[in-house]
């Protein structure tokens, strides 16, 4: 049947040659449609895939770290230590002060022939395990303690020894004595727990993020107390209380544009007012937080209140028509039932928040901070400003510090995207 016979008739014969083809046709483009569909899901996922993989394998050496076994005497000679100090309020002065350097060199010297195999570090542990158990003073006892980073480096065999060029950042010496060292079984890898319990370090054995995950805490915790509450009132007056008028529209435009800001724009607005106007302290959780939350307070304005449009307005109206109030209908009915999507778009606005760098290196919290804050307004430094400063080490052993900083800082992100996704299938409701 030809264009002018269904023109003619008005029927369409499916079974003919033409409409067979166009048919065939059809199909055929929805099927180049789903196979390019799938392409490209292969595509992200493989291409996911591949960071991943990149990223664990190499930053699953930075949890471990190279030991080697030192027999230490605890001479309260060599460590300039009193036993009648041992004990008291001034025990960890006087440890402290003991001379564990000179203690745990002079062992290394005697039974390593060098004290180049050990971490400039190493003598922490010594002094930790005095300090945790002070009978060991005047005993002996063997202690396995951090390696060099060359050393460190070597067992993870992260330095071959067939490649010269590789062989150059070694020298054949050290190579000769962990060669030594290892046959003999006096290198060993274990869970460097320092890791994730220490700060930073200029030295990569001894360097740990701690210091850092507990600063991006702390700023975290200063950005939810204010974009919060702030958030969430500023969405139900715009959403419940605002006449519609020119300057309601003129808030509404701005807070939009505002979410599309530059992080940056926030860090020189943080690193004016807050620091160069309020003379608040540098490098400090809490100016980081309030910037922060600057930058997150648009996006949780935006959830909240497409979460309140959300409501039926069934409920309001049949909450007034029961007598409440304004307010009872607000806070007993609107806002648990918009609960979910406020929540789910205040951890999204803080996961963003979490992952900044370039505002909190505006403010100052680029600082290498040795120390673990104690409070929002000691020197701190964040998780991603942590892996930035580190990427731009020097030292080899940073390159698997940056890629496991990196794993940390991915799974805390994960983690608070999974509690997003709980708290939304928990308190959401189905209409």
């Amino acid at each position: 049947m030809t264009s002018a016979d269904v023109a003619r008739t008005g029927t369409v014969d499916w079974r003919s040659a033409q409409m067979q083809a166009r048919i065939r046709k059809r199909y055929a483009k929805e099927r180049r449609f789903r196979f390019l569909g799938l392409g490209a899901l292969v595509f992200a996922a493989g291409f996911l895939l591949f960071l991943l993989t990149t990223i664990v394998s190499d930053g699953i050496g930075g949890f471990q770290r190279a030991e080697v076994p030192l027999d230490i005497e605890y001479s309260a000679t060599t460590l300039g230590l009193d036993p009648a100090q041992m004990s008291g309020d001034g025990a960890d002065y006087a440890i402290n002060r003991a001379d564990f350097r000179s203690l745990v060199n002079a062992a290394a010297e005697a039974q390593l022939g060098t004290s180049e195999m050990i971490s400039e570090g190493a003598w922490l542990d010594v002094r930790d395990r005095l300090r945790g158990d002070p009978s060991l003073l005047g005993s002996r006892e063997r202690v396995w303690v951090v390696a060099a980073p060359e050393v460190d480096l070597l067992a993870k065999g992260q330095i071959s020894f067939d490649v010269p060029a590789q062989r150059r950042a070694v020298s054949q010496e050290m190579i000769n004595q962990y060669v030594v060292l290892n046959d003999r079984g006096d290198v060993q890898l274990s869970l460097n727990t320092g890791f994730l319990t220490k700060a930073d370090s200029t030295s990569s054995e001894l360097a740990g993020i701690w210091g850092a995950l507990l600063g991006s805490l702390l700023t975290m915790a200063i950005t939810l107390a204010l974009s919060f509450p702030i958030g969430v009132m500023t969405a139900v007056y715009l959403e419940e209380y605002a006449p519609r008028n020119r300057f309601t529209d003129m808030i509404e435009v701005s807070i939009n544009n505002l979410a599309a800001v530059p992080s940056i724009i926030f860090g020189l607005l943080g690193l004016s007012v807050f620091l160069n106007t309020f003379g608040m302290p540098r490098s400090a959780p809490v100016v980081g937080g309030v910037t922060l939350a600057l930058m997150t307070l648009p996006v949780i304005v935006i959830a909240s209140r497409v979460s309140l449009q959300s409501v039926p307005p069934s409920i309001r109206d049949a909450a007034l028509g029961i007598g409440a109030s304004r307010l009872q209908v607000i806070l007993h009915h609107i806002l648990p039932v918009a609960l979910p999507g406020i929540l789910t778009g205040t951890i999204i606005g803080l996961s963003r928040a979490l992952g900044e760098t370039a505002p909190l290196l505006l403010i100052g919290m680029r600082a290498f901070v040795s120390d673990v804050p104690g409070g929002v307004t000691d020197p701190a430094t964040a998780l991603p400003v942590q892996i930035f400063l580190w990427s731009d080490e020097v030292g080899r052993g940073f390159v698997e510090k940056t890629s496991a900083a990196i794993m940390v800082l991915l799974a805390v992100l994960l983690s608070m995207n999974g509690v997003a996704i709980y708290l939304r299938n928990k308190f959401e409701r189905r209409w």
